[in-house]
């Protein structure tokens, strides 16, 4: 017997994880959600994953344009988080963004950029395992922007 949705998010709400912008571009428009499934997958190729639900349209355009962006935001970019979590339908608002070579949207400040080529996609339950190989990184120092137990945090020397 499966476990309650509610016992289920409270038992994943106290892993800490960094806080991601997914973002893409399709036909002239551009794509963003906030997402916390990321992860690296492998070096040789280098592999990063990223687990998105069916019904965002995020999902949809990462299909079609076979490429997608992930932004690993800092401590100061808690706004930027809530704006791309919310179901705002103009979510790059106010929000500069720069791309590289592949045309995708990446957030201006964040502490790493990656820009992704679609290599896979796999059956996640309502999600959507979506594995890119990863072409460019830009980088910079700071402190991340981390989520644990429904809220923001930050790292405390």
């Amino acid at each position: 017997m499966p476990i309650d949705d509610a016992r289920f998010r409270l038992a994943m709400s106290h892993f800490a994880s960094g806080v991601t912008i997914v973002t893409t571009s399709h036909d002239g428009k551009l794509f963003g959600m906030t997402v916390a499934s990321f992860a690296s997958l492998s070096l040789h190729p280098p592999l990063v994953l990223v687990c998105i639900e069916h019904s965002v349209k995020t999902h949809e355009a990462i299909i079609a344009a076979q490429k997608f962006g992930v932004s690993i935001l800092s401590n100061a970019q808690t706004e930027i988080s809530s704006k791309f979590a919310s179901r705002s339908d103009d979510r790059f608002a106010g929000v500069e963004t720069f791309t590289g070579a592949l045309d995708v949207p990446l957030i201006t400040g964040a502490l790493t950029a990656i820009e992704c080529r679609l290599h896979e996609q796999l059956p996640g339950g309502d999600h959507t395992i979506f594995v890119g190989e990863v072409v460019d990184v830009f980088t910079r120092e700071g402190d991340p922007l981390l989520y644990f137990r429904s809220g923001y945090r930050e790292i405390r020397d």
